[in-house]
């Protein structure tokens, strides 16, 4: 009876680990090769909405450069100069999208008399890099542009990030865990931490309510990928950003929840400001209230006497 019991007890045992396994294989490959949005898609969409003007892509200043990621791959930037000016706002975009969605900010800095700098993510775009890491590899190919732009544009420059999503949680990373190099931030719809993040879609999408599931996946990926989860933290960052912070958020957003912007905010030490837009899901604030985005940039750059001459 009791080698019958060892022997069912080691068959549940095996049965479990291997379920373990395959969950925590099946989760961490969803996350690492996350399905991107096709580059075509994109820039169609974009021409469509008349946010990518193709006329003024066509005839602007512009260089196209590869810099080296200190992860050992190459990272694809174009350098957008429509103004005689030094002054420069490096753009990150968000998970799934490339620098083609980033071109509509490049449009309103040169308004407030910045170019600007747009680029892919790792395995986004023309960018190398085999996984997504939501910002923990992300933030380390930041410091290798901004460290790119500085070298160009000069010591006297004026440089500022702004990042949507993804980028902007990427940006805050930067910032608050690698160097405050820029003069501003502007983060659009930022997650505070990844684990909360993926804890609140997983229950909004998943019969899962527990977290076992993510801390189960967080070891698949630290194996897997090299890093833990509790790495992407954005909360853990925010308040160490001396410069100042422009957060933005739209109130409808259902995705990455306005109250995390809210978090940060409150988490930021010093030079800071809030905007709630009441229009917009996810990522979408500046294409449905951009004058109101546009003039809220511009506010933020004026308070902190951070406008070109």
């Amino acid at each position: 009876m009791k080698r019958r019991i060892l022997w069912i007890t080691s068959i549940l045992s095996s049965i479990m680990t291997a379920g373990a396994a395959i969950f925590g294989f099946v989760f961490t490959n969803r996350l690492m090769y996350l399905k991107k949005k096709d580059d075509e898609f994109i820039l169609n969409r974009e021409i469509t909405a008349k946010r990518f003007d193709e006329a003024w892509f066509k005839v602007v200043r512009k260089t196209e450069k590869w810099i080296d990621s200190p992860n050992g791959y190459p990272v694809k930037a174009i350098f957008l100069e429509p103004l005689d000016t030094n002054n420069f706002v490096v753009i990150c975009h968000g998970v799934t999208e490339n620098k083609i969605n980033s071109v509509k900010y490049a449009r309103l800095f040169e308004r407030l008399g910045f170019n600007s700098v747009v680029y892919d993510h790792r395995r986004h775009g023309d960018s190398g890099g085999k996984t997504t890491s939501f910002g923990h590899y992300e933030k380390m190919d930041l410091q290798a542009v901004v460290k790119a732009v500085k070298n160009y544009a000069g010591e006297d420059a004026i440089i500022g990030i702004h990042g949507e999503s993804m980028g902007a949680a990427t940006t805050i990373l930067y910032a608050g865990t690698l160097e405050d190099q820029a003069h501003f931030y502007i983060a659009d719809c930022a997650f505070s931490d990844f684990t909360d993040q993926l804890l609140y879609l997983m229950k909004k999408e998943t019969p899962l309510r527990t977290s076992l599931a993510i801390k189960l996946a967080d070891v698949f990926l630290r194996v897997r990928d090299g890093y833990s989860m509790k790495l992407v933290s954005p909360r853990e960052a925010v308040s160490r950003i001396e410069k100042p912070v422009l957060f933005i958020h739209s109130l409808p957003d259902d995705f990455i929840l306005p109250e995390m912007t809210k978090e940060l905010y409150e988490l930021k030490k010093g030079p800071k400001q809030l905007k709630l837009f009441e229009v917009g899901p996810h990522a979408q604030s500046f294409n449905q209230n951009a004058e109101e985005y546009e003039k809220t940039v511009a506010e933020f750059l004026h308070t902190y006497k951070l406008l070109p001459n």
